[in-house]
């Protein structure tokens, strides 16, 4: 089978989702190109790996040297303190697109986050035309990898497709996740999706699969045709049915962001 790419560069191959996506990358490239901070282990058949930095400017120009496309997932991806998510997830998304805009590179698909629009409240119907309200620091080192994107593209001609990653583990456990949870395979669809439709210029589009509950309004990014095959409705007989109604009080149920909005914001001492 003939693949769209001679070679591909996915960062944050060594996070949790970066591992369970790497055997499933072969479909996109001759050669994929395995990138992170921490070790990554033996390059298997058609892989290179690479140990970068993303804060460390020319460690990010010498990882995309010679690639096609980018599956950017590298950075901190949950709340932190403010200074290791500024050091990954702004200066090194900056220094990310400057080298992709410098080597030519057209195509990046972005793992942004749903947490970009945590502050909004779960009885709000949300779509990528709406302000974003980030529930903390890791969710605005989203809205600003989301931001410079579409800066790229207005000014430079470089595509992205941003997805606000939902759920993305291996089952749903509360009616939060039942709502936001991505499967692995439709992840997988989702990006091959944002690889090869011909024009995508600067597309937001959420990542979850075809679940019962709908707090995301995808219509602005229909000219993807990802069609999820999976839902959390399998999972459904393992939610609790019975209502406490002194959980309602609980801000996590309230707001989109879920537990995020007891994770933040921190300070290093």
């Amino acid at each position: 089978m003939t693949k769209p790419f001679r070679r591909i560069l996915f960062t944050g191959a060594a996070g949790n989702l970066g591992r369970r996506l790497r055997p499933h990358l072969q479909q996109f490239a001759d050669v994929v190109r395995l990138a992170d901070l921490a070790d990554l282990g033996p390059a298997g058949p058609g892989e290179e790996t690479v140990r970068c930095d993303l804060a460390d400017r020319d460690q990010v120009m010498a990882m995309c040297e010679g690639v096609d496309a980018i599956l950017h997932f590298g950075g901190v991806s949950t709340e932190e303190a403010f200074e290791p998510i500024m050091q990954a997830n702004i200066l090194g998304m900056a220094n990310l697109y400057e080298a992709v805009h410098k080597l030519g590179i057209r195509r990046v698909v972005f793992a942004s986050t749903n947490h970009t629009m945590g502050m909004y409240k779960t009885t709000d119907q949300v779509d990528a035309s709406m302000p974003t309200r980030p529930d903390g620091y890791y969710g605005v080192s989203k809205v600003f990898g989301e931001s410079l994107s579409r800066y790229y593209w207005d000014r430079f001609g470089i595509e992205t497709v941003c997805i606000r990653i939902g759920y993305c583990w291996e089952e749903a456990t509360n009616y939060r996740q039942m709502v936001t949870w991505l499967g692995l395979d439709d992840l997988v669809q989702l990006l091959w999706r944002s690889l090869v439709t011909p024009r995508v210029g600067h597309t937001i589009t959420f990542g979850i699969s075809d679940n019962d509950g709908r707090w995301w309004d995808d219509r602005h990014a229909r000219h993807l045709a990802y069609r999820p095959v999976q839902s959390s409705r399998q999972f459904a007989h393992k939610i609790p049915q019975a209502v406490n109604w002194e959980d309602m009080q609980d801000i996590t149920l309230t707001f989109q962001g879920g537990v995020f909005l007891h994770n933040g914001p921190k300070y290093k001492d």
